[in-house]
């Protein structure tokens, strides 16, 4: 049973979130607070498991609690739910479980406390780890780069194929070589693939050279300027 606390300095806010609760199996709602001040002193109090915390809030907002309880030994852990669809990234670097924009969805919450449970089951820690932003349309995602599978430079953008489709992110192959070189290798001069999920290294009958990759159905070609880099890490994976 996960504990809940709520933390929303509108009323109707909190209420909504409740009403939802009350729907999902295997929670309970521990308490209400309006405000961060009032969260600091419930949560020694109603012990809970997750926090479901606004942002903007007068006095102690919910990014300078969060980073208050981040000196925690075993702090609870943070679900964000605010009308700011921007400050995602500042968010996870707080160790934030997930970033929930109002007005929540249901199946969203409910994702969003199945990961919360998992964190709560090994006991805390970083769960927030490497993020890759996508800005589309004003609105900002952020894809954890340990679920990118590879990534293609197309036109005027970088595309990343992750486990559950694409997304287009904002920055560009020679950023992402550049910072993540131990996790992402350059292929071809318009991919980079995760070095984990390389799992094979096949020719095709024209003579060109691809990659069999764990977690798609992608075969990213494979340029004879790499392919001695490739070879050597496959023989080093045997």
């Amino acid at each position: 049973m996960l504990r809940i606390l709520i933390i929303d300095d509108e009323m109707p806010a909190r209420n909504r979130l409740r009403r939802m609760l009350a729907e999902v199996p295997a929670v309970q709602v521990a308490g209400e607070a309006a405000t961060g001040q009032e969260a600091l002193r419930l949560i020694p109090v109603k012990l809970p498991d997750v926090l479901l915390l606004d942002i903007s809030m007068p006095g102690l907002d919910g990014m300078a609690l969060a980073q208050i309880l981040q000196q925690q030994a075993s702090p609870p852990a943070v679900i964000f739910c605010t009308a700011w669809p921007d400050q995602a990234l500042e968010a996870f670097e707080c160790n934030a479980v997930d970033y929930l924009v109002k007005p929540v969805r249901r199946e969203r919450l409910e994702a969003a406390l199945d990961k919360a449970r998992r964190f709560v089951a090994t006991g805390g820690g970083q769960v927030s780890g490497v993020f890759l932003r996508s800005t589309l349309a004003g609105r900002v995602r952020l894809l954890p780069l340990s679920d990118v599978i590879c990534l293609y430079a197309e036109d005027k953008y970088t595309t990343a194929v992750h486990e559950n489709g694409k997304l287009v992110i904002d920055q560009t192959l020679l950023e992402l070589e550049k910072e993540y070189a131990d996790i992402l290798v350059r292929v071809h001069r318009g991919t980079l693939v995760a070095r984990d999920r390389i799992r094979e290294l096949g020719k095709a009958s024209d003579g060109r050279y691809y990659l069999r990759l764990e977690g798609c159905d992608e075969r990213p070609q494979v340029s004879r300027r790499s392919l001695p880099t490739v070879r050597k890490f496959i023989r080093d994976l045997a």
